[in-house]
């Protein structure tokens, strides 16, 4: 598929990165206050354009131009799951600045803010540290998978020896640079990124008009079975609540339960405070003000995602009209690609995917180290270490992190049965002890403990025993869902009522630095009249925003699905919701943004 400037182009990208990473290297090694947070000096529109690339991830934008390609418009709703990153709404509005004010570097460490110094504290933080390093070595799995399957189909090489390059070539330099490498790069791939979406949407509206019918491919265990579509019920944003899809696809036919457990997931993981490479840049944020900024410009950037995934489903279309349908879905972007770029554009795209995979990797790599290093290697294992020890923890962590998550690629085969299931089945195990950690007094650390190992475990089973044995497909999305979140709740339940509440002073401490809205009358009750009204106007204007902000992002992404489908009237109106939402969004929360409630001054 490939030519010599093809090649030559790629390889100056690749080369260019490596070099850029390894320049910043001197910066990184202040100390690791630098390496994994940037000293907290970096400005917001660095943060918010690094998260933008971040998010546009080469598997992710894989399996979404899969499903577009595949359902139409009701692959946006299924992506609800993970891939519309819908909790960008409500990190926008409260939980950004909730996580920032916290001043901690890790998930893991903010444990200890919330339950305490003592073994309370620290079971949760040890607890917490080791599941985001498990999850972290599930998502460099996934990410790997598509990187290796999208490069091997160019580079005419076997998808695992792809996997290896790109994923190394991530690991030099993130490992010399650290987060300001991970950000910087990001931003410089995140210019590629967009040469992409500009150059491929182009493409789209030149050349591809969907028919009014035609058929797609749909993965069925070994092989692949045919659907046929009509382009109005492809497209349309208003699906039915129960499709007859063939194949792997038949296990989201039961759609409106499944999209309601997708919202439900969401809500839940939004309203629990996300964590990873997503939560690094609001600990890395200098003022509510800038995580507030630095949020809206990252959700902004991530809605050209859409249109692009759009476009590739509809160059996919026009392929399987004129030369015969693609047998995987998952592989669109290299067929579209191959198929329809010139020679030195088809270097300069391939260059910008790459880009997209390894601002992913880079993110993942970065944002999990710190949980060794900072919560288990300083904290308990070498508490004097120097600073010196510290980073050399980091980058051998990162090489740890990276190799062990590559040895579990090797397994999967199916890019969009592991995204499930790392976002419904182990999201969702995860999710409920960090609702609780943020709404309820009485919530302890041996709850928290509790609740997330049986979440970690019931979603393993869930996987490994149940999913695999249902001979009802379209049942697997709620066992997926129900098992690790009903298994985590009552973990939750019974580790913190089999056990004394935390420290008083603690949930005081905690309480005043935070400011979340929820069950907290046992704190609040003893703050002057004054804090209590501040911190309660702040708190409801959240909560209103937040029910703006949600569809606003919804909306606003669901705009660039209808522009390439040529859906004007659908177009039309949602435009003017938008805008509308807008105005609203702009008096309940922006205009806000600058006013924070300084607690030391009134105590």
């Amino acid at each position: 598929m490939l030519q010599l400037v093809d090649y030559l182009i790629i390889a100056v990208y690749l080369i260019s990165i490596v070099i850029f990473g390894i320049y910043l290297e001197r910066k990184a090694s202040a100390g690791i206050d630098s390496y994994f947070l940037g000293n907290r000096n970096m400005p917001w529109w660095v943060l918010g354009a690094s998260g933008m690339a971040s998010n546009t991830d080469l598997a992710g934008t894989m399996i979404i131009s899969a499903l577009i390609y595949a359902l139409g418009a009701k692959g946006f709703f299924i992506e609800i799951r993970g891939g519309v990153v819908l909790i960008m709404a409500i990190l926008m509005i409260f939980m950004g600045k909730w996580n920032r004010r916290a001043k901690v570097m890790t998930l893991a460490e903010w444990m200890r803010l919330r339950f305490g110094e003592g073994r309370e504290g620290n079971t949760a933080r040890i607890i917490s540290a080791v599941a985001n390093l498990m999850f972290a070595v599930g998502a460099m799995s996934y990410f790997t998978v598509a990187g290796g399957k999208f490069l091997g189909q160019f580079l005419g090489i076997n998808d695992e020896f792809a996997s290896i390059a790109l994923v190394a070539l991530a690991l030099i330099y993130t490992a010399a640079s650290g987060f300001y490498g991970v950000v910087w790069t990001d931003v410089f791939q995140g210019v590629l990124i967009f040469v992409a979406i500009i150059y491929v949407c182009a493409l789209a509206l030149q050349i591809s008009t969907v028919p009014e019918t035609f058929s797609v491919s749909i993965p069925s265990g070994e092989g692949f079975e045919i659907q046929q579509w009509n382009f109005a019920d492809w497209s349309s944003i208003s699906p039915s609540l129960t499709l007859e899809l063939p194949g792997d696809y038949s296990v989201f036919n039961l759609f409106g339960g499944v999209i309601f457990f997708y919202l439900l997931k969401v809500f839940m993981e939004g309203f629990g405070g996300s964590g990873g490479y997503m939560v690094q840049r609001y600990f890395a944020a200098k003022s509510d003000r800038e995580a507030g900024l630095l949020s809206l410009l990252w959700i902004i950037l991530m809605s050209f995602r859409w249109p692009l995934v759009t476009a590739f489903a509809m160059l996919g279309i026009h392929y399987g009209a004129t030369q015969g349908v693609i047998s995987d879905p998952e592989l669109i972007l290299p067929t579209v690609i191959g198929e329809y770029v010139p020679v030195g554009i088809k270097g300069l795209l391939i260059a910008c995917f790459i880009a997209a995979a390894m601002s992913t990797f880079d993110s993942i790599i970065n944002s999990s180290a710190a949980y060794w290093v900072k919560d288990i290697y300083q904290a308990y294992l070498k508490p004097q270490a120097s600073p010196q020890q510290l980073l050399t923890q980091s980058r051998l962590a990162s090489v740890v992190i990276v190799v062990v998550g590559m040895l579990f690629s090797y397994q999967i085969k199916n890019i969009n049965e592991i995204w499930g299931w790392l976002t419904l089945g182990l999201g969702a195990g995860l999710s409920i002890p960090l609702v609780l950690r943020w709404y309820w007094w009485r919530f302890n650390g041996y709850g928290f403990a509790v609740g997330t190992v049986a979440g970690m475990l019931a979603a393993i089973f869930t996987k490994a025993l149940i999913i695999t044995n249902l001979n009802q497909p379209q049942y697997q999305e709620y066992a997926l869902f129900l098992i690790p979140s009903i298994s985590s709740f009552m973990g939750c339940i019974i580790g913190t009522f089999l056990t004394k509440p935390t420290d008083l002073e603690v949930i005081d401490n905690f309480y005043k630095i935070t400011r979340p809205f929820g069950f907290w009358g046992i704190v609040r009750k003893n703050l002057p009249a004054n804090i209590q009204q501040k911190i309660h106007n702040e708190n409801r204007r959240d909560i209103l925003s937040t029910f703006i902000a949600i569809p606003w992002q919804l909306i606003l992404f669901m705009l660039g699905i209808t522009f390439m489908m040529k859906r004007w009237e659908i177009f039309g109106n949602l435009l003017l919701s938008f805008i509308m939402l807008s105005i609203a969004l702009y008096f309940t929360w922006f205009k806000y943004l600058s006013k924070e409630v300084n607690l030391s001054n009134d105590l």
